[in-house]
């Protein structure tokens, strides 16, 4: 039977093979020959004290062959004759796994993206970053695979309660994901590998009957007696179903404002606004390793932060080693930025959103103070005056950290990963100065535990704005369809319950079965108590 031991090595000694069987055959006290192989169950890297070192929970064999690991199968039926339908609005991962999960239990999905597939998406990326040119329905934002596909497949949560993160993590693989997203502390795929593992499962919906049209566009819903029947598209399509799954992502604005139009319940939802700092990845490196030149048996190094400042949450946000920043806006005249990196992580700088906490009560005006939308314009509003500080083009507005800190404009600015090129702009024109006032306390109290981060080697680019949705759909809390409309299912980041890739799987696939669960179709899955 294979046994469950935990060690702590350097990082060579982790990646040497014959090295971790001489650990096992010591600590289990029997001959090197016997320990036939391990598989890796958990790994994660403690870089805490001055010395660097790697948590590693093995599953060992010992005199017994080397077993695969052990995965879950998933089973897809043939849908394409299935008497129901649900409409799914948006190819995000809510979407995607709602889609999946339906198929596992016999619906039909049919799913409609406002955007184009991830190959011909990436022509429109490619004009973003050399033109500046903006696609309103094809973007980093919008498309196959949502926001998630071009920010690189992050798939770290905390949101264990909220599903089976290992079902996700699972299913990834199924469709090409490397293993290893199921053993490391933080998993992640890969800007270069994610578009690969979403082509095979829209393949996948496809092959086993589910329908998916992209650059279908929702700007009208048809109600009749407290249900929503039909959706239409401003291409001139109509779609009819039994349940609707909106699952539109954060940057949906249109969404918000046609459930707005139709009187239908929204509300406005805190979010976070900052900018996106940009250090050369050796001085991270320096400060999390401890080290002036990193081990080559560890990875390019992340950080995490949070500071308290006067009251608000001032905190790291999306952090990319090895990374680069793309602009992100969904509209023409906006400035948005945001990081990937590819799974590598092997490019020469590492960046991360640095965003303050915003709610109603920080823009609360007698005009505004009952709309829902407050927070959304918001946003809006401050990613367009960036767009104008920066010069036009998606060129972005950009300050070193320490000039930022010291109210100093920049004289020059560092070569920077940000194609559309960046331009010298005090920060504190763009900003609202309850955001920029403790931006500038948040760096200086970070500087006091990270030597090596305080830094004019750093550039600060503007704006980071999309890190959550600043709107709410609200739900049943146990049927989870709008209070409203008995067929429409708010999903995801877009309707303010789950806050990344993962998250917005595990509420996918909740919300799925809350449908079926409704019509009375058995399903293996028990549905998780709903986020709010």
């Amino acid at each position: 039977m294979p046994q469950t031991i935990q060690i702590r090595v350097k990082p060579a000694e982790a990646a040497d093979d014959f090295f971790l069987k001489q650990l096992i055959s010591k600590q289990k006290g029997v001959p090197v020959s016997s320990v036939q192989g391990f598989l890796i169950l958990k790994k994660s890297i403690d870089a805490r004290g001055r010395n660097t070192w790697v948590n590693l929970t093995l599953q060992a064999f010992i005199n017994q062959p080397v077993e695969k690991r052990l995965l879950r199968t998933f089973s897809f039926k043939d849908v394409s004759n299935s008497p129901k339908r649900v409409i799914i609005i948006g190819a995000g991962p809510a979407g995607l796994f709602a889609a999946l999960r339906l198929v596992e239990d016999g619906v039909k999905p049919i799913i409609l993206e406002r955007g184009k597939d991830v190959r011909a998406r990436r022509r429109d990326l490619a004009a973003m970053n050399r033109e500046g040119i903006v696609n309103p329905d094809s973007n980093y934002c919008f498309g196959e695979g949502g926001a998630g596909t071009y920010s690189d497949g992050k798939l770290y949560t905390r949101s264990q309660k909220r599903g089976d993160v290992n079902r996700i993590l699972e299913l990834f693989v199924r469709f090409g994901a490397d293993e290893r997203i199921l053993y490391e502390s933080h998993p992640h795929i890969g800007t270069n590998k994610l578009p690969q593992v979403i082509t095979q499962m829209r393949e996948a919906i496809l092959e086993a009957g589910g329908e998916i049209h992209f650059e279908q566009c929702i700007n009208e819903f048809e109600i009749s007696e407290g249900k929503l029947t039909a959706v239409c598209t401003k291409q001139g399509e109509r779609f009819v179903g039994d349940a609707f799954i909106l699952a539109t992502g954060h940057s949906a604005r249109d969404i918000f404002e046609l459930l707005h139009r139709n009187k239908l319940v929204i509300e406005a939802k805190p979010f976070a606004l900052g900018v996106r700092v940009e250090h050369p990845q050796h001085l991270i490196d320096k400060t999390q390793y401890h080290c002036e030149i990193r081990d080559p048996f560890l990875p390019p190094a992340a950080y995490s932060w949070v500071e308290q400042v006067n009251g608000k949450g001032v905190f790291s946000f999306c952090m990319c080693p090895g990374g680069i920043i793309a602009p992100a806006a969904t509209a023409p005249g906006e400035l948005v930025v945001n990081g990937w990196s590819p799974s590598k992580r092997n490019n020469p700088f590492a960046n991360s959103g640095i965003v303050v906490s915003v709610a109603l009560d920080d823009i609360r005006t007698k005009k505004n103070e009952r709309d829902p939308l407050a927070l959304l314009q918001f946003q809006q509003q401050v990613e367009q005056l960036a767009f104008k500080a920066g010069g036009g083009n998606l060129q972005a507005p950009a300050q070193r950290l320490v000039d930022f800190c010291e109210n100093r404009t920049s004289t020059a600015l560092p070569f920077c990963s940000y194609v559309p090129g960046i331009t010298a702009v005090n920060l504190k024109e763009v900003l609202p100065s309850f955001i920029h006032e403790r931006l500038q306390l948040g760096f200086k109290q970070v500087a006091q535990k990270m030597k090596s981060y305080y830094t004019n080697e750093a550039v600060l680019i503007a704006t980071e704005s999309r890190t959550s949705s600043p709107v709410r759909i609200p739900r049943d809390t146990e049927k989870l369809h709008h209070p409203q409309l008995a067929t429409l299912y708010p999903c995801g980041e877009g309707a303010g319950y789950a806050g990344g890739i993962v998250s917005a799987a595990m509420d996918g696939e909740r919300v799925a079965v809350a449908i079926l669960q409704q019509w009375g179709i058995a399903t293996t899955l028990p549905l998780s108590a709903p986020s709010v």
